[in-house]
C-alpha cells in the first residue's frame, strides 16, 4: 500500500529527521508507527544517520504491531526486523541476526542494559507508550537513562505524557535532554513546579499540587523537544479514526485454532457444492469465539484457550491512561473474562444495562463501559461520557457495527472518537474486518472466504496423500 501521509505525519517525520531527540505526544490510532517508521526509513536509506534502532513497546504491541505496519506500507517493506522477545536464547538469537530494527517488550530493558554493559549498539531507539517510563523510581526507567548518553537518538512516543498530572512528565523528558530542561534530580524539578498538599500530623508531606504557572512554565521548557499532537485545528484529523490493533496467537494457541479450523473446514460439501448458511455460520462463529480466546462446547461449557487477546485488552486499556473507553464483546464469555482482567486494576467498569448506567458514563463516572452491540447499537446517547471505542470481538453485520460506533460519533461529541480493533493475525478476525472495511454483504464475505478455506485445506490433503 502505498502511504499518502496527512499533514500532520508529514510535519512529525520532518521533526522526527530535524530533532535528534523528540518526544511526539500523537493520540492512539492517529498513525505514529508508520509516520515513525516513515522516518526511520528516511534515516536509515536515505540519509544514512542511524543504523541499528531499537524500538521498546508493550509486549503485545511488541510481538505484532511494528512488524505487521511495516509490511503494510509499500515504502517501509525494506526495514529488516528482529523480534527480541521470549526466551533470554531467542533474545540473544535476534539481536545477533542482522537487521535494522531490533523490536522489544519494556520488560526486558534492564535485561538488554545489563547484558550490553558498556557495548550498547543501539544509535536510535523508538519508545512507543512512554507514560511506561513515567516513574523516576522504576528500573526500566534507570536502565534506559544510565544508556542515554551513548543513545545518539531517541523518540518517545504516547498519546498521555502526563497522565497523572505534570509530574509524569520529569522522567520522560530527562530521557530525553537528561535533565537539562526540567533539572537533572526529580526533587530539584517538584521543588521548581509543586508545593505540599496535603500533610500528616507529623508533619510529613504524603502529596503535592502544582504551582500556579507551572503548566505554562514547564511547556515553555520543552515545547523545542516535545510536539503535541492534539489541536485539532492544528491536526485537521477526521472525525473518525480506525485502529488496527494485531494479536499474535502462541504456539499453543495458534496450533488449537488450525487444527479446530482445518478439522470443521474439512467437513463442509466439496468445492461446488452448496454451503449452508446454517454451517458458515456455526464454523465462523467458532472460530471467533476461539479468536477471542474461549470456547463453548455443546452443553454451552466454557473452554478458555488463551488470554492473548486479553492481554492485548490489558495493555490497550494501559495506554489509555484513564480515558474512558466504550467496550464491544461479542460472547458471554468475553465478557466475563474481560470482568475478570479488569478486577483489581482501580478501574470503574460498569455493564450498560439500564438507563442509569447510560448516565453514569455521561457524568464521566466510568472509565470502562462493556456493551454488546445488538443490545445498544440503536438510540442511545453516549456521545458525552468519552470517545474511544474498543471492539475486543468482531462482528460481520456492518449495520450493527456502524450504529454501535454512532454511539459516540454523534451530535454534541466534542473529540475525535478513535474506534480500536483487536484483530487476531491469521484467525477469522481478518475475514470480518475486510468485510466491514469492503461495506460488503456480510453473508457473501463468509461464503467466498470460507470456500478459500476449503480450497486451501483439500490441495494440502491431496499433496499429502501423494
Amino acid at each position: 500500500m502505498v502511504f499518502k501521509p496527512h499533514a500532520y505525519q508529514t510535519h512529525c517525520i520532518e521533526q522526527i529527521i530535524g530533532v535528534k531527540k523528540l518526544g511526539l505526544f500523537l493520540d492512539m490510532g492517529l498513525g505514529k508507527t508508520v509516520t515513525t517508521l516513515t522516518a526511520i526509513r528516511a534515516l536509515k536509506y536515505d540519509r544514512f544517520q542511524v543504523r541499528r534502532v531499537l524500538v521498546i513497546a508493550p509486549k503485545k504491541v511488541a510481538e505484532g504491531t511494528w512488524t505487521r505496519e511495516k509490511e503494510k506500507w509499500e515504502h517501509t517493506t525494506l526495514l529488516r526486523v528482529s523480534s527480541v522477545l521470549g526466551s533470554s536464547v531467542n533474545r540473544i538469537r535476534a539481536l545477533n541476526t542482522p537487521a535494522d530494527l531490533y523490536i522489544t517488550n519494556r520488560e526486558n530493558v534492564v535485561w538488554l542494559v545489563e547484558y550490553y554493559r558498556n557495548a550498547w549498539p543501539f544509535d536510535m531507539v523508538v519508545v512507543d507508550e512512554s507514560s511506561s517510563f513515567k516513574s523516576h523510581n522504576a528500573k526500566r526507567f534507570k536502565a534506559l537513562a544510565s544508556v542515554s548518553e551513548r543513545i545518539e537518538r531517541m523518540v518517545l512516543l504516547t498519546g498521555t505524557p502526563s497522565p497523572n498530572g505534570l509530574a509524569d512528565l520529569w522522567a520522560q523528558v530527562y530521557l530525553l535532554d537528561g535533565g537539562e530542561r526540567l533539572g537533572k534530580r526529580y526533587t530539584q524539578f517538584r521543588e521548581r513546579f509543586f508545593q505540599p498538599d496535603r500533610r500528616g500530623s507529623d508533619g510529613m508531606i504524603y502529596s503535592y499540587q502544582a504551582k500556579p504557572g507551572s503548566e505554562q512554565g514547564i511547556m515553555e521548557r520543552i515545547v523545542d523537544i516535545c510536539i503535541s499532537m492534539k489541536a485539532e485545528d492544528y491536526l485537521q484529523l477526521p472525525d473518525v479514526t480506525f485502529h488496527e490493533i494485531p494479536v499474535e496467537l502462541d504456539a499453543k494457541s495458534r496450533k488449537a485454532y488450525t487444527s479446530l479450523e482445518r478439522e470443521m473446514v474439512l467437513a463442509l460439501p466439496e468445492e461446488g457444492d452448496e454451503i449452508s448458511a446454517a454451517g458458515a455460520a456455526a464454523l465462523s462463529n467458532k472460530l471467533l469465539q476461539l479468536a477471542n480466546g474461549a470456547v463453548y462446547d455443546e452443553a454451552h461449557g466454557v473452554h478458555e484457550i488463551h488470554g492473548c487477546k486479553v492481554e492485548a485488552f490489558l495493555e490497550l486499556v494501559e495506554s489509555l491512561q484513564g480515558r474512558p473507553a466504550l467496550v464491544f464483546y461479542s460472547f458471554q464469555h468475553d465478557r466475563s473474562r474481560i470482568l475478570e482482567a479488569l478486577s483489581g486494576k482501580g478501574l470503574r467498569v460498569r455493564e450498560l444495562k439500564t438507563a442509569q448506567d447510560e448516565d453514569a458514563w455521561n457524568r464521566k463516572e466510568v472509565d470502562i463501559l462493556l456493551a454488546h452491540p445488538a443490545s445498544c447499537a440503536y438510540g442511545l446517547n453516549l456521545q458525552q461520557g468519552g470517545n474511544h471505542v474498543v471492539w475486543f470481538g468482531l462482528t460481520w453485520n456492518y449495520e450493527l457495527y456502524t450504529q454501535a460506533n454512532k454511539r459516540l460519533h454523534r451530535q454534541g461529541q466534542t473529540e475525535k472518537v478513535i474506534v480500536h480493533h483487536l484483530v487476531c493475525s491469521g484467525t477469522r478476525d481478518e475475514d470480518v474486518i475486510r468485510a466491514l472495511e469492503r461495506k460488503d454483504d456480510a453473508q457473501k464475505w463468509v461464503m467466498e472466504s470460507l470456500k478459500a478455506r476449503i480450497r486451501k485445506y483439500r490441495k494440502e490433503e491431496e499433496h499429502g496423500e501423494k
